[in-house]
This record gives C-alpha cells, sequence and structure tokens, in this order.
C-alpha cells in the first residue's frame, strides 16, 4: 500500500484516508525522489521494479556472452545525456540541409524551369494554339494549372528526400530513441514523451499526427498536443520553405530552423498552457520498448516514403487543382465580371480587389501586399495553395533567361525578414481543413475547438509580428516605430507566463484534498 500511495494511486488514497499531515509529508518525500532520480513516482517505481527483476535473472540465468550488444554500445553514445541532443540536432540538420539545400537547389530548379515551364508548359501552349483554342482558354490551362500545380509539384523532390530520410531514421530503430530522449526535455515544460509521437507523424501530415494523440491517456496532455502538434512543418509548409531557399544562398541553417522553430513553438506552447487551469496537472508516464538497431529495410523505406509522397501528389491533383482554376478566374475577372487582360489582371482582378481590402491585417507582418494575404488566406484551404497562388500569378509558362518569374514576382515583395514572419506565420497558423476537420473531431467539442483555433491563430500572429519588428530595426536598421513597441509588450507578456510561478501546480494537491474529503 506504501508503494500504491507514493504511486498516487487515486483508488488506495481513497481508501485510507491520510491527514493533511501525512499528505503533505508524503508529498515531499515524492517530489525528493522525483528531483533525486529526474523522474516521476511511478517511473521510479517500475525502473527499480526491473532493476530488481534483472539482478534475478542474472543470479539465476547463465549467458555465455556478457558484453555489450551493438545496439547498445550506439545506446550508449546516442542516448547520452549530454550528447543526445546535439546528435539529433545535427542529424536533422543534415536531412534538412540534404533536402532543401543540395536537392532543393538544382533538382527542384530543374523541375520548375524546365520540365513544367518549357516542356510541359510549352508544349501544351503549342499544341492548344495548334489547335485554335480560345485564348482564354489557353491561358486558364498553361497560366493557370500547370503553372498553379506545376508550382507545387516542382517542391515534391525536396518532399520525398526529406521523406526518404526520416524513414530511414524510422525503420532502423533511431526515432524510438529520440521519443526517449525528448521525454525528459518535454516533461519539464508539460508535455509527455507521447506527444513526441505525433509529432514526429506531423512532419508528414497533421491529419494523421491529430488522430495519432488518441494514444495519450491524460485528457489534458491530448488537447494540447492537438494543439501544437500542427506547429510542426509538414509536406505541404515543407514547399513553402522550399520555395523560398532561392534568396538564402549557401546558408546551411535555412532548413533546420523551421524543424527546430517547429519544435521549441511547441515546448513553449507547453509551458504556458500546463501553467493555466485548463492544462493543469503532471505529464502522463512514457513507457516504451527500445527496438534494436538494425539495417533499414529497403521495402519499409521505399513504402513509407511512397505514400507519404503520393498522398502529397493527390492533393496537388484534386484540391490544388481546383483551387488553381478558382483562382485563375478570380485572377482575370474584373469586380464587374469582365475578362482582364494579363497586363491589367494584376491590378483590377476580382483576387487583387479581395487582398487590397484585407491586406491592412498582415501589414504589420511585413507582408501586407495583396498577393500574399490572398495566398494566405487560400492556404486555409491547404498550404500548397500558397505556392499556386503565386505560380498562378506569375505565369510560370513564361520564363525568361532561364529564370522562374515566380522567382522575380518574390524578390519584389519580400526581404529576408519578411520571409521569415511569413513562412513563420503559415507554419504555425491554423492547419488545412482536413487538419482542422480531424481536430474537431479528436476535441469533441466546439468550444474546445474554438479555443484551439483562436490560439494558434494568435500566438502564430504575434510570433511573426515580433519577429518582423525586432527584425526590422535589428537587421534592416529601420527606425523604432509603433508595431516595435507593441511587439516589445507582447514579447514581455510571453516571458511572464512562461517564467510565472505555477500556481496550478501549487495547489492541486490541496485542491485533491478537499475533493477526496467531500467525497469521504
Amino acid at each position: 500500500m506504501a508503494v500504491k500511495m507514493f504511486e498516487e494511486d487515486e483508488k488506495v488514497l481513497e481508501d485510507y484516508s491520510l491527514t493533511s499531515e501525512e499528505s503533505k509529508r508524503l508529498k515531499e518525500i515524492r517530489d525528493d525522489f522525483e528531483e533525486a532520480y529526474d523522474d516521476d513516482a511511478e517511473g521510479i517505481v517500475t525502473d527499480n521494479r526491473y532493476n530488481f527483476v534483472t539482478k534475478l535473472t542474472q543470479n539465476s540465468v547463465k549467458k555465455k556472452n556478457l558484453g555489450l550488444t551493438t545496439s547498445d554500445k550506439i545506446d550508449k553514445i546516442v542516448t547520452n545525456r549530454f550528447l543526445a541532443i546535439p546528435i539529433f540536432a545535427i542529424l536533422m540538420i543534415g536531412i534538412y540541409y540534404f533536402a532543401v539545400k543540395i536537392v532543393g537547389g538544382p533538382v527542384t530548379d530543374w523541375v520548375n524551369d524546365v520540365f513544367f515551364a518549357e516542356i510541359v508548359g510549352g508544349n501544351v501552349q503549342k499544341f492548344l494554339e495548334g489547335a485554335g483554342t480560345a485564348p482564354w482558354l489557353t491561358s486558364l490551362i498553361v497560366d493557370g494549372i500547370v503553372a498553379g500545380v506545376g508550382a507545387v509539384l516542382g517542391f515534391l523532390p525536396v518532399i520525398v528526400a526529406l521523406f526518404l530520410c526520416i524513414a530511414i531514421l524510422e525503420d532502423c530503430g533511431y526515432m524510438s530513441r529520440i521519443a526517449f530522449i525528448l521525454d525528459r526535455i518535454f516533461r519539464r515544460f508539460g508535455l509527455s514523451g507521447k506527444s513526441f509521437i505525433p509529432i514526429l507523424i506531423g512532419t508528414g501530415c497533421s491529419v494523421p499526427a491529430i488522430m495519432g494523440t488518441r494514444t495519450i491517456e491524460n485528457n489534458n496532455d491530448r488537447r494540447m498536443t492537438i494543439m501544437v502538434s500542427s506547429f510542426m512543418p509538414c509536406g505541404a509548409k515543407t514547399a513553402i520553405i522550399a520555395l523560398f531557399a532561392a534568396f538564402f544562398p549557401g546558408v546551411w541553417w535555412y532548413g533546420p530552423v523551421w524543424y527546430f522553430g517547429g519544435i521549441t513553438a511547441v515546448i513553449l506552447s507547453g509551458i504556458m498552457l500546463k501553467k493555466t487551469n485548463l492544462f493543469h496537472g503532471d505529464p502522463a508516464p512514457f513507457v516504451m520498448e527500445l527496438p534494436e538497431y538494425h539495417m533499414p529495410s529497403a521495402y519499409n523505406v521505399f513504402r513509407a516514403t511512397y505514400f507519404r509522397g503520393k498522398a502529397f501528389v493527390i492533393k496537388a491533383g484534386t484540391i490544388i487543382l481546383l483551387m488553381t482554376i478558382v483562382i485563375w478566374f478570380l485572377q482575370n475577372i474584373s469586380t464587374s465580371g469582365q475578362f482582364l487582360s494579363w497586363d491589367d489582371a494584376s491590378a483590377d482582378s476580382i483576387l487583387a480587389f479581395v487582398g487590397k481590402k484585407l491586406s491592412f491585417i498582415f501589414k504589420p507582418l511585413g507582408f501586407g501586399n495583396w498577393m500574399a494575404t490572398v495566398s494566405t488566406i487560400l492556404g486555409l484551404v491547404a498550404k500548397e495553395v500558397v505556392v499556386g497562388t503565386y505560380g498562378v500569378v506569375a505565369g510560370l509558362g513564361d520564363v525568361e533567361d532561364n529564370v522562374a518569374p515566380l522567382i522575380q514576382l518574390l524578390s519584389t515583395q519580400f526581404n529576408p525578414v519578411t520571409i521569415f514572419a511569413f513562412v513563420f506565420f503559415n507554419q504555425l497558423t491554423v492547419p488545412c481543413f482536413a487538419a482542422l476537420g480531424s481536430i474537431k473531431s479528436e476535441l469533441g467539442s466546439a468550444k474546445w475547438f474554438a479555443f484551439a483555433t483562436a490560439y494558434q491563430i494568435v500566438f502564430s500572429y504575434t510570433i511573426a509580428l515580433m519577429i518582423y519588428q525586432f527584425g526590422r530595426v535589428l537587421v534592416l536598421k529601420e527606425a523604432f516605430s509603433l508595431g516595435t513597441g507593441v511587439a516589445l509588450v507582447i514579447l514581455i507578456v510571453y516571458l511572464y507566463f512562461i517564467f510565472r510561478p505555477d500556481r496550478t501546480k501549487e495547489n492541486l494537491y490541496e485542491k485533491d484534498l478537499k475533493n477526496k474529503k467531500v467525497l469521504n
């Protein structure tokens, strides 16, 4: 019974009505053990039971080879208290550098500039013109469908390379170790190691990541993980990241910064939310079996990469295709309902009209032009639409000097600071409609859904605001403004919520004790 009390077994604590002094003393003992062992009470008991069983088997079971296995030797290094995180960081930096810079440079440029622009776009245009197709229909197919879908699929090599590397780490057994390693870090910030599994899945797609939170028994942990799992750059967001890679040639940290930025956003959100009454309580213990290291199976790696890449292509062939058609019509029809010539389309179209009316929302974030506004709002349907919108507006079928018009267009609207604000906002804000549907379904409450989406919007907006306003002053050397002052106030508020004492944790035990007395 003493062990059960130490583990905070609710049934045992209800059966044995402890006095206030006894409960206080029990809590002090538990806190001392958890601090000494750097683990929760249940984990300490479980670990000691395993150690006891190990000692018994060592005395009764004789083994010829008592040396460490290969997996044990590797784990001595990759799960080391001091080396684990640096090794993980180096691996992820290498993966993103390979995917975004090595593959995303020459391969993506060739796919965009040569394959879709010259080969596909050029031949389709020649065929349609030779067949006597109406000019507006030719423009719809070449400048709308081919340009929009091509802009998205042009980044497929980057996404496949990223999925391939992650699939190799998953299949060899390393990613299981990362969940174990990050459990210790996540627990300090209010999240369980179980939260890392959905977050890891989120690098492929947010929908299965959100559905994967069902394995988390603690309701508070599960709700919080649902809210933050979409902060990681999924395949669609990776296309946005790769879109701006050309502006940072030779910068090795450009790709990894978004991955670790997502993890940082998850941790900061965990710290702040866990200190509120909505999410208070200790995170659930995390116990998992670590598989032996082994050579990755080519079949398993190919299968995982294929299905993740296939989902991206299917979305490009369905949702993105329909959206590019809609965007083309909005881009080429005026507010009076007349078709516009290409020269007038950007200024007088319905798309431009709507974008200009709503651009004030994003002006404090540094990208208050109508194109960025429209692409961001339409990105709520699917994040790939952010890239597809620019593809339609730029008209990728028209290439000059082998440089994509898309990059030329972006260079007139963004600088390094606004790029970071734009990408981080799209990465951290509410995900696509499909993921939003999963969030609503998993939370099971309209109020929780409203709270989750409101938090994501406010968090992403304020982070992007601080990035732009501080970057404008510190990097671009512009003058301090009202927006900078607002960003400074927001930073102070965030620091307060991050470092304030956890009053819910201090009062949690006393509240539980009162509730138990009422029940008794």
